[in-house]
Parts: structure tokens; C-alpha cells; sequence
């Protein structure tokens, strides 16, 4: 293949042109062409294609450089410019696989973005599939960093980029032109006979690559970025996560090598506090590896969210760092909503609540979020959820929070605690109808994400440790009022789900709040409630205790209503206690109170409790008509499930082996139809405990395996089923 230089020089001379005049057609200098005849000089696209036209070579001039430039490459073996990848590449394999696989792939688009949050290992990934698929690509492997995020950097604009590529393709320093389309034209040319790959590492914006990803080529261009570059249309995209734990815990070991923690609860630990952050994990890593710290003592650093970010950082990185880069890149009403989402008190909240967080419509809202999810600083879900990751959390708590003024912060909070009162409010209405509930004053949501009461039991299920918390964030900010309010709409919730712990926790709380309201009516409503959570946890002589308080307080308010409502929760207690005829006669009572008011749904838990003392004092004659009553009025599937459980006691206490039977059938179906696992496992142990009434102890151990599938704990204080199948098998 003949060389360009002096096939120029033959065509020049066969035509009788001179190189002053050939400089004057193409506009290059004559001491230029002279070079590139003399082979001095390299030649780029532009100039051959120039030089073609002026010379009437008909592409031949053309087409003799471009093959001209890609045998010179192919002869030196293509420049390779990745950095090393290090040697702790941990727990990336299925991703290091796919990126890889899309490098390769023919039909894929050739630019493709690799984004996630600060410190999730990018770069690493990146460059590691850079250089398994490098054999593919013979005319090279380029690193570029546009230090986009870099801290203390001022990142490359769109010409200075150029530029340093132009270099880096070895193109003169003295042919690079000044300009930046020019610039950009000149890259397009170089990469345009080329099939290499360019690792354009930490780009904060389209605009820095824009001129370099927009040209025709084979090559692969491999995007880094914090940002998720949506206006890359073309492009794939390929998001990292954090690590999953065991991987998080085995970069952990690798990097710390023998000085990593011995105790794989603790490692385990101290990778959960890193938010299984590549960067944190290497930090925590190498302080192991510095020493000075016991895993306990650094794990109780990082436990506390004072200090967390603190130890964090080293001399070199520093995650807090990391994510100022981010946070410093926001305009304000972007970093005041980063703020306000530290004060949810879980990490993912619905999109209503952020909404009533910032204050703001559905569309404003929405669009500050779809910012800081393509920022990588929160991520938006499909199921309407914003979620924070817990190092960004606590950054956020302490960076971005301060900045937001106090009178903020506080008509944040109780827009916040006002909307999840009035979305549970919503949410019990439909679950739980026929129940007694407080006035909020509270207009109703304008948008709720369930319709019906299966929907409205799904979200308190998803909800339920957020609004446990939120009672407590109601108290610290005393919104006294609405931290009981929220407390009680949770109780039918926590009882049927038999979430004691959260149940007792919340009412505890409230019945601080409702004392600093200094309303007795309140105050005794929270004590029964809580008396209720006493007895339903077993703690009997508590709940006796709470509800004579109630009791006083209800008579301290003249509250007929309350009063009587206490007085059965109090009948309720002393029935498990064992005082069966007390029992009796004040359920008796409340029951003509409740009759007389049309209270229906107490009406039937009167019954029950009167049917379960009437079988304690073994009158069963009087017991089963009060079931059967019970279950007739049953105005909601639970209570019905409840109520055929009790009739179904009564036939068992009584002897009637196949009433008792058909009737704990009839319960478990019923209990079906409600969702309530412990109703259900309640009916199984009772047919259980049936069969080993009739003497078939293989059928009961079936039942009871059964029964004991479901994982409810059957609480033998409070339920006859579970104490006798207890003294069933201690008896065996």
C-alpha cells in the first residue's frame, strides 16, 4: 500500500500544481503539506478528504488515509489507558458479566451508562469490563476522568474534554483547533474509522460528552456518572447498587485481610451500619487495618448516627465528602426537600407523605424528586415510594436539615404527622366500620392507595412501623393531640394483627400526650386501650390496674360512654384472672347498656365474654345461646370468626365432641374469609384438642402441626384453646 505522503506528492506534481497553490485550495499552511508529504506529519480526515477534492483523486486520497491510520493502529496493537482495576474487585461478578456482555453485543447502542450513588464502586466496574472485553477492541482502551464529582476539582467543560480526547488519540497539539466544533468535528473524524473503547469516567452532565458521544463510530464509549444522564436517549443505561450483605461482608475481609473482625455477627453489623457502600466498607476496612479501634467500640461509633459519618473517612476518602459533591450541585429548593425527607421518620416514604413534607402539589413535588432520583441522592420506586439510603439519611440529617429554617422544620412536621393521622383515620373506616373513633377535625385525603378494606388492612400491614414511629415524632414536637389520635386509630390494627410490643409501645406514649392534654376523657381512653393491650399480652394484673384507672378517669370527665366501655374491658380482665361470677354480672351490665344504645359491635364482644364466663362456671346451657347471638350479630368477618371460635369452646368444654368439630370447621373457614391467621390457628388447635378429647392423639398432633404452621403465638392466659392443648401435651 503505497504511503499518503507521496501519493499527494505524485498527484500534486502529475497535475502540475504546486504546493502553494495546493495550500491555498485546501487551507493548510504550505509548511504543513510539505510535512505530511515528507511523512513529518500526520494526516487527519479532514485534510485527505481536502485534498482529494482539490486534486480530482476521486476518494482514492481519502480512502488511502483512513486505511493509512487504521493499519498504523493496528500495528501498534492499540493504546491501552485503563487504570487497574485493584485487586479487591468483590461481589460485582453477575454485574462484571452483563456489563460485559453489553460492551460486546452487536445490536446494543455504543454508549451505555454506568450510574449510582457516590461510593458505589462505578468507576471499578467499569474499568474492570473495560478490560475483559479490551481483546475485542484492537485499536485500544482509553480512561478519561472529566471530573465531574471530583471533590476540590473544577470539572472539564465540553472544550477542555475535547481537547485532552484529541491528545489522548495523539492527534498534534498544533492541529487541535481552537474552537470548540471544530474540536468536536475533529473527534468525530478520529473515531469514526475506529473500534476502541472510551471510559469516560465521572461525568456530572450531558453537555461535558455530548460532542463526543454523538458521532458515528464502532467504538464502545463506557459513561460513569452520579447522575442518571437521562437525556442520553440513545443509550443503555445500567444502574449499581450497594452490595448485598454477604458480598459487603466478604470486601470487608478482603481488604482488611487479618485484621478483620473475628466475630461474624459483629462484621456483619458494621457492614449494615456502611449501608453495604462499597466506599464506607473499604474506609471501615482500612481503619481495621491502621488499628487503634476493637470491632466493638468501631461498630458502637458507627451504630450511633452522631458519629457515623465521622468514622467515614480517612485522610484520602470520605463518604460525607462523597455526598457534599452531590448536595453542594443543588439548587435550593432541591436541597431544602433532601432536608425535609430526614425528618420522615423511615427511610422510604410514600409520595403523599413527601408531598405533605415540602408542602407542595403533586407536580411540583414530583419533579423536585425526579431530580435528586436522577442525582442518586433518593431513589422513586414503582410502587409510589421515595426512599433514602441510610448514609445519605444520616448526611442528610446533619448537612442538609440545619439549612432548613426551625419555622420550616416544625409546619413540616405537623403537615407530615396530619396527613398519616388522616390516612390511617381513612384506612381504619374501611377495615374496621363499626367502631367507636375520635374526632380529628382532619379533612379526608385527597388521594388514598387503597379502595376497600382488604386494600385499607394491606397498607396499615406496609405502614404500621412508620405510624408506630410517627406517634413518637408527634410527641417530641408536642402534637400532643395528635399523638394519642394516631395511637388509638392504631389499636384495632394491633389487635388484630396481635402486635402487642408496638401496641403497648405507642399507647404508652399517648398516654403521656393525652396527660399534658390534661383531658381526663382522653387520658381514660388510652388507659383502656392500653389495659386491653395487658391483657391481650397476658399481664392480667395490669390490665386490672389500668382500667380502674380509666374508670376514675372517666368518672373525673362524667363520661357515661367511657365509663361503661371500661367497665367491660375491666369485666374482660377479671375473667382471665379467674374471677369468672364478677366477671359475669358486670358483662351482664354492660351488655343491657350496650343493647339500650345500639352499640352492636359490643354488643357482640359482651356476649362472647359472657359466653366464655358462663363456661367457666360450667353453665353451658347459658353459654351457647350467647355465642350463637354473638355470631348472628357479627357485623364484621372477624368478629363472626371470633364468635364461632367461642361457640365452638363451648361445645368442647361441654363434651359435644362432633358439634365442637363442625364448629371449629366452621371457624377456621370463617377465619379464611377474614385473614386472620390467629382466628384460623385458634380453630386448628381447637379441632386438635377435640380429637384428643375423643381419644385419637395422632389426628390432634396433625391439627396442632397444622396450627403451629402459621407462626401466631396462641397466648394460654387469654385463650382456653392454647391452655388446653398445654395441659394436653404436658400430660403426655
Amino acid at each position: 500500500m503505497p504511503d499518503f505522503g507521496a501519493e499527494l506528492k505524485r498527484r500534486r506534481t502529475s497535475v502540475g500544481m504546486s504546493l502553494t497553490g495546493l495550500a491555498a485550495a485546501v487551507h493548510f499552511t504550505k509548511g504543513y503539506l510539505s510535512k505530511v508529504e515528507n511523512g513529518k506529519a500526520r494526516v487527519n480526515r479532514d485534510l485527505a478528504m481536502a485534498c482529494d477534492q482539490a486534486l480530482g483523486a476521486g476518494g482514492a486520497l481519502l480512502a488511502l488515509a483512513v486505511e493509512s491510520a487504521a493499519s498504523a493502529r493496528r500495528n501498534a496493537g492499540g493504546i491501552v489507558g485503563l487504570p487497574d482495576s485493584g485487586r479487591y474487585f468483590v461481589g460485582r461478578e453477575t454485574e462484571l458479566e452483563a456489563l460485559s456482555a453489553l460492551l460486546l453485543r452487536p445490536d446494543a447502542a455504543r454508549v451505555g451508562v454506568v450510574h449510582g450513588m457516590a461510593g458505589a464502586g462505578k468507576t471499578v466496574l467499569a474499568v474492570a469490563a473495560a478490560r475483559r472485553v479490551a481483546s475485542a477492541f484492537p485499536d485500544g482502551c482509553l480512561f478519561f476522568d472529566l471530573r465531574g464529582h471530583t471533590p476540590g476539582a473544577v470539572e472539564l467543560s465540553p472544550g477542555e474534554a475535547l481537547h485532552r480526547l484529541l491528545r489522548l488519540l495523539d492527534v498534534p497539539a498544533d492541529q487541535v483547533p481552537a474552537d470548540e466544533d471544530g474540536r468536536a468535528n475533529l473527534v468525530r473524524d478520529q473515531l469514526r474509522g475506529r473500534r476502541m473503547i472510551l471510559v469516560l469516567d465521572n461525568v456530572r452532565s450531558v453537555e461535558q460528552i455530548r460532542a463526543i458521544v454523538d458521532g458515528e463510530t464502532s467504538s464502545r464509549i463506557l459513561v460513569t456518572s452520579r447522575g442518571r444522564l437521562p437525556a442520553l436517549d440513545d443509550a443503555w443505561h445500567f444502574p449499581v447498587e450497594v452490595l448485598p450483605l454477604d458480598h459487603a461482608v466478604k470486601l470487608l475481609r478482603s481488604v482488611a485481610g487479618d485484621h478483620a473482625p473475628e466475630d461474624e455477627g459483629v462484621a456483619t453489623e458494621i457492614v449494615r451500619y456502611c449501608g453495604q457502600l462499597p466506599l464506607a466498607v473499604r474506609v471501615v476496612a482500612a481503619r481495621f487495618v491502621a488499628g487503634g479501634w476493637t470491632a466493638a467500640k468501631l461498630r458502637d461509633r458507627l451504630a450511633d448516627e452522631t458519629t457515623r459519618l465521622g468514622a467515614l473517612e480517612d485522610d484520602e476518602r470520605s463518604v460525607s465528602t462523597a455526598f457534599t459533591v452531590s448536595y453542594d450541585a443543588l439548587p435550593d429548593d432541591q436541597r431544602r426537600l433532601l432536608g425535609l425527607l430526614a425528618l420522615h421518620p423511615a427511610a422510604a416514604a410514600e409520595t403523599g407523605a413527601v408531598e405533605a413534607l415540602a408542602g407542595l402539589g403533586t407536580g411540583e413535588a414530583d419533579r423536585l424528586v425526579d431530580r435528586l432520583h436522577d442525582a442518586h441522592l433518593v431513589v422513586r420506586d414503582e410502587r409510589g415510594y421515595v426512599e433514602l439510603h441510610d448514609l445519605i439519611r444520616t448526611f442528610a440529617a446533619k448537612h442538609a436539615l440545619p439549612e432548613v429554617g426551625p419555622d420550616d422544620r416544625e409546619a413540616a412536621v405537623r403537615r407530615l404527622v396530619d396527613h398519616l393521622v388522616a390516612m390511617t383515620l381513612a384506612a381504619d373506616e374501611l377495615a374496621e366500620p363499626h367502631r367507636f373513633r375520635p374526632v380529628t377535625g382532619l379533612p379526608a385525603p385527597a388521594a388514598v392507595a387503597f379502595s376497600d378494606a382488604d386494600g385499607a388492612l394491606a397498607w396499615l400491614a406496609a405502614q404500621w412501623p412508620t405510624l408506630a414511629d410517627t406517634v413518637d415524632v408527634a410527641a417530641r414536637h408536642r402534637l400532643y393531640d395528635r399523638c394519642w389520635q394516631l395511637a388509638f386509630l392504631l389499636r384495632a390494627f394491633f389487635f388484630r394483627e396481635k402486635l402487642f410490643e408496638p401496641w403497648m409501645r405507642t399507647h404508652e406514649r399517648a398516654l403521656e400526650a393525652a396527660r399534658a392534654v390534661g383531658d381526663p376523657s382522653t387520658t381514660g381512653m388510652i388507659l383502656n386501650n392500653l389495659g386491653m393491650a395487658c391483657i391481650e399480652a397476658g399481664h392480667v394484673d395490669d390490665a386490672v390496674r389500668l382500667h380502674e384507672q380509666a374508670q376514675e378517669q372517666f368518672a373525673l370527665a362524667s363520661d357515661d360512654r367511657g365509663a361503661i366501655d371500661a367497665l367491660s374491658s375491666l369485666a374482660w380482665a377479671r375473667l382471665y384472672r379467674g374471677e369468672a361470677e364478677r366477671a359475669l354480672t358486670e358483662l351482664t351490665t354492660v351488655l343491657g347498656v350496650y343493647r339500650r344504645t345500639g352499640r352492636t359491635r359490643n354488643v357482640v364482644i359482651a356476649l362472647r365474654g359472657i359466653a366464655l364466663a358462663s363456661v367457666a362456671l360450667e353453665r353451658f346451657a347459658e353459654a351457647l345461646p350467647a355465642a350463637r347471638e354473638a355470631t348472628e350479630l357479627a357485623q364484621l368477618p372477624i368478629d363472626r370468626a371470633m364468635s364461632v371460635n367461642c361457640e365452638a369452646w363451648v361445645h368442647f368444654r361441654a363434651g359435644r365432641w362432633d358439634d365442637a368439630e363442625s364448629c371449629y370447621r366452621r371457624a377456621a373457614e370463617v377465619a379464611d374469609d377474614a385473614g386472620s391467621d390467629y382466628e384460623r390457628a385458634r380453630a386448628l388447635t381447637g379441632l386438635g384438642n377435640t380429637a384428643a378429647g375423643r381419644g385419637d392423639r395422632q389426628a390432634a398432633a396433625r391439627w396442632w402441626a397444622e396450627a403451629a404452621a402459621y407462626r401466631v403465638t396462641l397466648n394460654p392466659a387469654v385463650l382456653g384453646e392454647a391452655q388446653y392443648q398445654n395441659r394436653l401435651t404436658y400430660a403426655k
